[in-house]
């Protein structure tokens, strides 16, 4: 058995926080230390009394900077890695200008196995160690996706996506088609070493009635495998799936009439909602996932956080790259904090991390293996300079507490603020050649 330490500060959450004031829902210490042994964290604590237990454990000292439990991103399109950036559209034109022009690209295993690598990549250098991903339509991005996943360690969700109509000819696939690869992927990712499949209809308007029936059977054939797809997130997309389905209530009853809200499906944006799609939400244990940049960028609509929250609905955040603007769950976290401001709404940084992190993976009902630095949960950490940057550092000069450095890192941070990554406990990113800093709160004790 092979043990080592990391030093540093120490903030995990064991509940979401109900204010600022909420000191219970966190643990915070000023000189901590992780014990992790092959790939798993042992314990934690104090530095002193973690190392009168492992003594001889090699010692990672990353002070002054903050130790916490890599993010997770809930929803992400693991093809888009390359329209990142593509200016002037709306949702719809932009999945056709873009978005589907890129992903036919996908059926080549090579550009698929190098878009994995750089993927991945991307996830790491911005703090991510969890995601849940879409892949193209092609069994081949797939299985690019779940072997670099596999070779990294990493614990990731995804799936090739269901569409068999409204989409260039060679994205299409077929009900039966959609069934036997599905199946296949299933039979060889799906919990395998940390990996687990997402049965992924795109939208309706891709998907036929008769792909929505292929979709309910691989749900009720592998209940233990999530489902995620998209809502309501531009008012054009709503009326189109109306038209596609005019059988339905609303735009989830296309859903729901399939069987495919539980309490492990994922709804992309959920943005322009009717009052019973927020009680079936609530009744279903569903779970609607807020894209902020993506929703900003594409002029899509302000997710509604209060109104989910007060029905009881327990919403997941994402980048939803590359619609979304950032693989940074700093940034998205900051574009998040604006759309709650343009609302009346507040997030306090503490909720924010909690979100980002612990929320996160108990929205995919993997909180007791992601998500926090309890004790048998798996090694995924994040270390956070609050001074990575010179006009980070300026500001930090003037921080009292936790909440103010936490809120720099959400505002001002990005991938510069995430010094290293761990993943299974295997330190992921060199560390830049930059001054360490120091992190002082006027204020003495954070809070």
């Amino acid at each position: 058995m092979t043990q080592k330490l990391l030093r540093g500060r120490l903030l995990t959450f064991h509940r979401a926080p109900q204010d600022g004031s909420d000191t219970q829902a966190y643990t915070y210490l000023e000189d901590a230390a992780l014990l992790i042994s092959d790939g798993i964290i042992q314990d934690s604590g104090p530095f002193d009394s973690i190392l009168a237990k492992a003594p001889d454990a090699p010692i990672t000292d990353h002070r002054p900077h903050l130790m916490m439990a890599g993010f997770i991103d809930t929803h992400i399109h693991f093809p888009q890695v390359q329209v990142i950036a593509s200016w002037g559209s709306q949702l719809l034109d932009w999945l056709n200008n873009y978005t589907f022009p890129e992903e036919t690209r996908f059926a080549c295993e090579d550009h698929s196995h190098r878009m994995a690598q750089a993927f991945f990549d991307q996830l790491v250098a911005h703090g991510t160690t969890s995601a849940a991903a879409y892949c193209s339509v092609h069994k081949t991005s797939a299985d690019a996706f779940f072997s670099e996943a596999t070779r990294r360690n990493m614990r990731m969700l995804g799936g090739k996506v269901l569409m068999d109509r409204n989409a260039p000819a060679d994205l299409l696939d077929t009900p039966q088609k959609g069934y036997d690869e599905t199946k296949a992927l299933i039979s060889e990712w799906h919990g395998k070493g940390r990996n687990g499949y997402v049965i992924t209809p795109r939208f309706g308007i891709t998907s036929s009635p008769e792909q929505m029936e292929t979709a309910m059977v691989l749900g009720a054939e592998h209940p233990d495998c999530h489902i995620q797809t998209h809502l309501s997130e531009n008012k054009e997309e709503i009326a189109f799936t109306r038209e596609l389905y005019p059988q339905a209530r609303d735009y989830l009853d296309v859903y729901q009439s399939y069987g495919l809200l539980r309490d492990n499906t994922l709804l992309g944006h959920a943005i322009h909602l009717e009052p019973r799609e927020v009680d079936a939400l609530a009744e279903t244990g569903a779970h609607p996932v807020f894209c902020p940049t993506s929703n900003l960028f594409l002029g899509s609509g302000l997710f509604d956080y209060r109104n989910l929250t007060a029905h009881g609905v327990q919403s997941g955040i994402a980048t939803d790259v590359g619609a979304g603007t950032s693989y940074s769950m700093l940034q998205t976290l900051k574009e998040g904090y604006k759309v709650l401001q343009l609302q009346g709404q507040s997030m306090h940084p503490l909720q924010a991390f909690d979100w980002a992190t612990r929320g996160n993976a108990n929205v995919l009902g993997l909180e007791d293996k992601i998500g926090t630095l309890a004790s048998g949960t798996e090694a995924d950490v994040v270390i956070l300079n609050s001074s990575a940057t010179s006009a980070m550092a300026l500001r930090m000069e003037r921080a009292e507490s936790l909440a103010e450095e936490l809120f720099v890192l959400q505002i001002m941070g990005d991938d510069r603020a995430v010094e290293e990554v761990y993943v299974s406990g295997v330190a992921q990113k060199a560390s830049q050649d930059r001054p360490a800093g120091v992190v002082r709160f006027s204020g003495g004790i954070a809070t």
